[in-house]
């Protein structure tokens, strides 16, 4: 599935008052982000005007974020609080999701929550206990012979905008097999979805679930990771934490019928997949 940082949220140094439960050092930026930090170092060195001398609201919730963050295990309480998120954020901004305006969808939400029983996706949260970021996981198991080929993605879904997108999965499963690339690897973890609260991003949030996830696989004796990113974004962040492109698909390369189905906006023009070995 789709992977979502609509803005770039690649490792930062901490800002001003913010604590991360981390064992990792922030060590990613983005050229955006950059610029935000300077920007607000600069607004902090002075006096910070009233909201009517001039700082719009975006800047007063900035400063009065909780920066006071934890890294944890998602367990199956926490659904309702992820959907939340989600919903508020991965089911309207993520390039496919906003390209086709997929609105509500249960099968998206089943699909996001599916592997939560595993224990093996993470959550960002704040000192209040909310949930700011997450990135959920699933383990991928080599097929066997004998095995039966699994079922279309988009055979059984009922939601007609959903299934353009389940069905473009499907169509890279045909033309790109992860196995026969690493014949070695008798599984991997994908990192199906990554989301942060827009109000915390630039804080390094996604680099220090990933950092997480890459510790899970290690201690689990999982040697590859595996990310399918939609979005621009998300995949620079991969890049930034040395995962490596091994398929791309154009949007505009994907047809059905002769017509292109996805153009989502500037500078989505891509599918890709990511891995990062661990041994």
């Amino acid at each position: 599935m789709q992977v979502d940082v609509q803005t770039s949220v690649e490792h930062l140094p901490a800002i001003s008052g913010m604590t991360v439960t981390s064992t990792h050092d922030s060590h990613i930026m983005d050229e955006t982000c950059l610029m935000l930090s300077n920007l607000l170092t600069r607004s902090m060195a002075s006096k910070a005007p009233a909201l009517g001398d001039g700082m719009v609201s975006g800047e007063k919730e900035l400063h009065d974020l909780d920066r006071d963050l934890s890294i944890s295990v998602i367990t199956e309480a926490d659904t309702e609080d992820v959907l939340e998120l989600l919903k508020r954020l991965f089911f309207k901004d993520e390039p496919l999701n906003k390209y086709v305006q997929l609105g509500e969808c249960k099968e998206l939400e089943k699909y996001c929550t599916k592997n939560l029983s595993e224990h093996s996706s993470f959550k960002a949260v704040n000192s209040r206990g909310e949930i700011v970021g997450v990135t959920l996981n699933g383990t991928i198991m080599k097929p066997q012979p004998g095995d039966e080929p699994p079922a279309k993605l988009a055979d059984n879904c009922l939601h007609p905008k959903f299934r353009k997108i389940m069905a473009l999965m499907d169509h890279v499963d045909e033309q790109f097999d992860i196995f026969e690339l690493y014949p070695d690897i008798d599984r991997f973890l994908d990192c199906k979805i990554i989301s942060v609260d827009t109000r915390y991003r630039g804080m390094g949030i996604a680099g220090m679930l990933t950092d997480r996830t890459l510790d899970y696989a290690t201690r689990n004796g999982i040697k590859l990771l595996h990310v399918l990113c939609s979005s621009h974004f998300s995949a620079r962040v991969m890049e930034k934490m040395d995962f490596s492109e091994v398929y791309r698909l154009p949007y505009a390369d994907y047809r059905v019928d002769g017509e292109q189905v996805f153009d989502p906006e500037q500078p989505h023009v891509a599918l890709r997949i990511l891995t990062k070995r661990l041994d």
